[in-house]
């Protein structure tokens, strides 16, 4: 994996949203992994790249209905074949964390790069998916040097009784010890 000039993952597909903006500190210290299934719990049909880039039809699935208007996005996704999609350039912020807060700052999508995994947090995440993230933070780590272990973390801990993801599906034990 590599990140080149940029701010983009040479690997990925290029797919870039408009739900984003500037940085206003040029700290980029936390990676927050997060999930995704549109509709909830299916997987494939190009429904996520569409919510992320303001195309998704309400009259695809009933579903959509409630949230085809959302302004939201993330850094990457990382598909169930570990197929990469980028919509943000890392140096920007991705609307991905919401109302958020780690270590005492809030507003998390100011200092954070955000990564989805096509999943639900009940279905087993996979061996392609995980090391594709393996990968990727990797890569992160050695060009945004204050992202440390620690400072990595899944949308509930930043959101904890907002949001499950990425679920107890999510194996941190293999992520976190694979990252050495």
């Amino acid at each position: 994996m590599q990140i080149d000039q940029s701010f983009h993952l040479k690997e990925a597909k290029i797919c870039l949203s408009e739900n984003c903006s500037e940085r206003m500190t040029e700290e980029i210290s936390l990676l927050v992994i997060h999930n995704i299934s549109l509709p909830p719990g299916e997987f494939g049909g190009g429904y996520i790249e569409k919510l992320f880039t303001n195309s998704l039809d309400p009259n695809d699935h009933p579903y959509f209905s409630e949230i085809y208007d959302l302004k939201v996005s993330s850094h990457l996704l990382i598909q169930r074949d570990g197929s990469l999609v980028q919509f943000v350039p890392f140096n920007k912020k991705a609307w991905h964390a919401g109302v958020s807060s780690f270590k005492g700052r809030e507003n998390c999508n100011e200092f954070s790069i955000g990564i989805e995994l096509e999943g639900t947090d009940e279905n087993a995440y996979t061996d392609d998916q995980y090391r594709a993230l393996i990968d990727i933070t990797k890569e992160l780590m050695l060009v945004f040097q204050d992202i440390k272990k620690e400072n990595i973390v899944g949308h509930s801990d930043i959101a904890p009784g907002r949001k499950t993801d990425p679920g107890k599906a999510f194996n941190w034990h293999y992520y976190l010890s694979n990252l050495v």
